[in-house]
């Protein structure tokens, strides 16, 4: 007696998803790629067979609405941990699970693909697969978020109840997203590179030292004594540059997610600087703290923030003269909505030149004055990544003889001018 009803639909889904992930393994795709392909063989099937909730249903169909139908279908489509979504034959979206919705923020339901999308590989494969096209899989770029990369798996599909009577077919659209692996190699390939370029001369200056030690030097305690010292030094200097490259890919690692917890940039900036007070007295610099105890807010990362500032501060300590001031940004008409903190140096400035390239890995406008005062040259490199995934900026004036300004400017958080936010957060409702 052959099957009906609920029972054969869901062995029809089980067997689609298991075929998937069968065609999958032979041809030799990883794990990952196997459950991907059986999780998108079963939202074929279970979109095909419209699958209700009532079990044996044998009446027709009722004539179908906007949107895909609520049942057992959908309700396996609302729980899938990868973004799907279905796309009507006159390319109107009609169905996103929520990953989807959580990784496109500017998809509407009921609206035309074309006005959340914009790349033009996955327009152009929609546009085959609603013609009959074979399924395809590419990766594209998000709009407006350039370092986001998408995975698409795409393939049309029709209903039972169009038959031959359509020229154009829905189409389903799986997504998973590799920017976090596409990272993580180039993180390993710049390391490699990086690593063996920067440490190649202090590892050339110690391996001489050794050698001097080894011969010449070998019973001349007065030389001793002056290359071990010049040997520490070198050696602190590259290891302050692995621990630089390794935060630095790290927060490249995370830039793509923006953070999500409140912050109080005053309280920071004075955590900061307090940290920071040997080093100065150290230096016999001053730093000032000239911004609020409290506020202004924003979203971000405690760590990272205090990272930022830190090597700010580090830097007016380094490069510049007198006292080294952290401030409230002033605001500006070219960062509307945004708010921050100013660290300025009084020492001689930067010249104009250089000033746009201040940001780039291991560019320092004087390279020997740099490495005398023990830099890596990353440290504005990693102020800028931190800004970015923050999705903030960092902005530099500087004029010779005037000392330089740099400005974290952030996102502000809205209605948090002046409440602290524990104190927000534990008040009671109502």
């Amino acid at each position: 007696m052959p099957l009906r009803g609920e029972t054969a639909r869901r062995i029809a889904v089980a067997a689609a998803a298991l075929a998937a992930a069968a065609a999958a393994g032979a041809l030799g795709a990883p794990a990952p790629g196997q459950a991907a392909a059986g999780l998108f063989g079963a939202a074929l099937f279970a979109f095909a067979l419209r699958i209700p909730d009532a079990p044996d249903a044998v009446a027709p169909p009722a004539p179908r609405s906007a949107g895909l139908e609520p049942g057992l279908g959908r309700a396996a489509l609302d729980r899938l941990p990868f973004p799907l979504l279905l796309i009507d034959p006159a390319g109107l979206i009609e169905y996103a699970n929520p990953a989807a919705r959580s990784l496109f923020e500017r998809l509407r339901v009921g609206e035309h693909h074309s006005m959340s999308f914009r790349a033009p590989d996955f327009l152009d494969a929609l546009a085959e697969a609603q013609a009959g096209g074979p399924p395809r899989s590419f990766d594209f770029t998000l709009h407006g978020d350039r370092n986001r990369v998408i995975r698409a798996h795409v393939d049309g599909a029709s209903r039972p109840d169009e038959g031959a009577r359509v020229r154009r077919r829905h189409v389903l659209c799986l997504f998973t997203e590799r920017t976090q692996d596409l990272r993580i190699e180039r993180m390993r390939t710049d390391f490699i590179a990086n690593a063996s370029h920067e440490l190649r001369t202090p590892l050339a200056s110690i391996r001489g030292f050794i050698e001097t030690l080894q011969g010449p030097a070998r019973d001349d305690p007065d030389a001793q004594e002056r290359f071990l010292g010049i040997m520490q030094a070198q050696a602190g200097r590259m290891q302050r540059l692995v621990d630089d490259l390794l935060s630095l890919n790290r927060i490249e690692l995370n830039e793509h997610v923006a953070p999500t917890e409140r912050q109080d940039l005053g309280e920071i900036a004075r955590e900061t600087a307090e940290a920071l007070g040997p080093v100065a007295d150290e230096r016999g610099v001053e730093i000032r703290l000239l911004a609020p105890a409290h506020g202004p807010y924003v979203r971000g990362d405690r760590d990272q923030l205090i990272q930022a500032i830190g090597n700010l501060l580090e830097n007016g300590m380094k490069y510049g003269e007198g006292p080294v001031e952290i401030r409230p940004a002033a605001p500006s008409p070219s960062h509307p909505g945004m708010t921050g903190l100013t660290v300025r140096d009084h020492g001689e400035g930067i010249p104009r030149e250089h000033l746009p390239r201040l940001t780039e890995r291991f560019y320092r406008v004087s390279v020997r004055r740099s490495r005398n005062q023990g830099g890596t040259g990353l440290g504005l490199a990693i102020v800028k990544h931190i800004m970015s995934r923050h999705r903030g900026e960092l902005t530099v004036e500087s004029a010779p003889g005037e000392g330089a300004s740099f400005t974290l400017w952030l996102p502000a958080e809205p209605g948090a001018a002046d409440v602290p936010p524990r104190a927000s957060a534990d008040a009671p409702a109502g």
